[in-house]
């Protein structure tokens, strides 16, 4: 006869099981490391050997600068168009090495100016009307092409950030902006930009002025008095053209323009800048920000 085999009792049964629950959760580990070494060896691989179809955004990397961006607000479209300074500016804007967006001047809204510090421009013109807020502070207002209404920006208008302007007195109320909406109610920040406001009185007093160096601005330039639409045009294209393309310094390039196209006739306004610092400053063709000139 043969032996018969003494069958296991259930402790053995037991420890027998433990153990193969040993063996598999030291296998699935061991899986899981394997996988984990191969992932990390293949996405460092990658990282380090990128596919020649790859593409890289400039603007992630150090060592690219940033596209340069301009822009054309074009609100005095709605009552003075003027085509050649359009494309005058946008050429001399984009020979200088920017990306140009144009502005009618219907886009010119409080809204539009709220988020205009968002779209990082290293230059802004602003070929709007503008006009003195007399015996109120702040005194200047730049014009917007929205209706003006009591019940809009309600806020806004009792704490003087956005106040009823008009062409003149018989004529529809607008909403204009005033430094106190640049200081206080435009998002983000403007980072060493141009500012070439020319616009009426931009510069008769400083407060605008001031108020878009606060935001970041690197200068602000405007005319002393009133400016006829004809005349900053000229003056404007001139000053683009000394500044941009033949990277004179701001003061050599506004006594440039003042020799080639004089005062306005009508008013005898004058193109000046703030601060005066700035004066010394030239566009650097790789950054688009200004620099002092050695």
């Amino acid at each position: 006869m043969k032996d018969r085999k003494k069958p296991e009792g259930t402790k053995a049964r037991v420890q027998a099981s433990k153990k193969r629950v040993q063996h598999i959760g030291t296998a699935i580990t061991l899986t899981i490391f394997i996988a984990i070494v191969a992932i990390s060896s293949f996405l460092i691989y990658s990282y380090l050997n990128p596919s020649p179809n790859q593409t890289i955004n400039p603007d992630q990397t150090n060592n690219q600068p940033s596209q340069l961006k301009a822009a054309i607000v074009d609100h005095l479209s709605l009552t003075a168009p003027n085509q050649t300074f359009k494309e005058t500016a946008t050429n001399t804007l984009k020979q200088a090495g920017y990306t140009v967006d144009y502005y009618l001047g219907e886009k010119a809204t409080i809204e539009f100016y709220r988020n205009l510090p968002t779209h990082d421009y290293g230059m802004i013109i602003l070929r709007v009307h503008s006009g003195l807020y007399l015996g109120a502070q702040p005194p200047l207002g730049i014009f917007t092409s929205e209706p003006y209404s009591k019940t809009r920006y309600i806020y806004e208008q009792l704490t003087d950030k956005v106040v009823s302007v008009y062409y003149s007195w018989e004529g529809p109320r607008y909403f204009g902006i005033t430094p106190a909406f640049v200081k206080s109610s435009m998002n983000g920040r403007f980072e060493n930009t141009v500012i070439v406001m020319m616009g009426c009185n931009g510069l008769t007093y400083t407060e605008m002025a001031e108020a878009f160096i606060e935001k970041g601005a690197k200068v602000y330039i405007s005319w002393n008095k009133p400016v006829s639409a004809s005349h900053t045009d000229q003056a404007t294209s001139h000053l683009l053209q000394h500044f941009l393309i033949e990277k004179q310094t701001l003061k050599e390039a506004v006594r440039e323009t003042f020799k080639e196209v004089g005062q306005d006739p009508e008013y005898e306004s004058l193109l000046v800048y703030y601060p005066l610092e700035a004066g010394d400053q030239t566009i650097e063709g790789t950054t688009g920000t200004p620099a002092t000139k050695p």
